[in-house]
């Protein structure tokens, strides 16, 4: 997110609270339709902090970021639109949408379609694996925990298939997809967790249930999964480049990512760049490709859409 300067930011909440007090009836007379999704932050650093107490002194709850000027996602939806016409340009497909959680904008360049997800089908295992941790169904040993954090960071095939095979197979997505309201995700035909099919707007909705709680799992334990994907290696367990896409395209953002690549679909290479985008964890984006291409090319031709819809590496 672009920075903001934290002097006037200070004054300005000063200022609020000194008058908030004349105002009050005034202030809790306007409405307000965002929900709460203030749960879930990661540590801010001291001095935003105090601005953050500040401000919220002064917002209704559920709508903090709403006050703050700069907020949400505009021109981004043109952006978009360039990124998505100079990917067809390379023969690539793109699927782009982003959230705005403070003030419930969706952007999107309307492409729907299924989508393979690869590896962020370990999203789907980690949860259901970690929600029935906590129900108690099934106990987590360190050594189970470390493969779980290998699985998230790095992408290890190897604990997603062992896990997989531990919640039974397709009623992992089943299950998961059925808490979330995930109407289009659907379970591999052919059993392999990797051809786990799903949609822009699915996993949109998946990490915005997931910050939220509202799709099952904790908060703690949904905490879990997103400080792992903040976490994200550099390159996976198998040594592939995992910085495509969001990482390397939104370089001045913090980012909690998880990334999915296969190829072969046709003579296609599938890069799926998902994830939580903030140092308040405001914004959800996922960005999919398409392109008969080298897996170098594809790469770049994921993280320059990223780039070309925030040119400053920021929101």
């Amino acid at each position: 997110m672009r920075a903001r300067p934290l002097t006037m930011l200070t004054a300005a909440a000063a200022v609020a609270l000194v008058v908030v007090a004349a105002c009050e009836a005034k202030v809790q007379a306007k409405a307000y339709s965002t929900p709460d999704h203030s749960a879930s932050h990661y540590p801010a650093q001291p001095q935003q902090q105090l601005v953050e107490l500040l401000l919220r002194a002064i917002a209704p709850p559920g709508a903090p970021d709403a006050l703050l000027p700069g907020a949400g996602l505009s021109g981004v939806q043109e952006r978009i639109q360039q990124a998505t016409d100079e990917a067809a340009a390379k023969g690539a497909t793109l699927s782009v949408a982003v959230l705005d959680r403070a003030t419930r904008q969706l952007v999107s360049n309307g492409n729907n379609s299924i989508i393979a997800t690869a590896s962020v089908s370990k999203l789907f295992i980690a949860d259901q694996l970690l929600l029935q941790e906590s129900q108690g169904k099934l106990t987590l040993t360190a050594d189970d925990h470390q493969a779980l954090d290998l699985m998230l960071r790095s992408s290890d095939d190897g604990a997603a298939e062992r896990f997989w095979n531990q919640l039974g197979g397709d009623a992992t997505i089943t299950q998961v997809a059925a808490r979330y309201g995930l109407t289009s995700t659907m379970p591999p035909s052919d059993g392999r967790w990797w051809n786990t099919i799903s949609t822009s707007p699915d996993l949109i909705r998946y990490y915005e249930m997931l910050l939220d709680g509202t799709g099952g799992l904790p908060l703690d334990r949904a905490g879990f999964i997103v400080n792992d994907l903040a976490r994200s290696t550099p390159t996976g367990v198998d040594g592939y480049p995992q910085r495509f896409g969001i990482p390397d395209g939104l370089y001045a953002e913090p980012v909690a990512v998880k990334q999915g690549w296969m190829c072969c679909i046709g003579a296609s290479w599938m890069h799926l760049s998902t994830g939580v985008v903030g140092s308040d964890r405001r914004y959800i984006m996922v960005i999919e490709s398409l392109q008969a291409s080298d897996e170098a090319t594809a790469r770049e031709t994921i993280t320059q859409a990223v780039r070309t819809i925030f040119p400053n590496g920021r929101i």
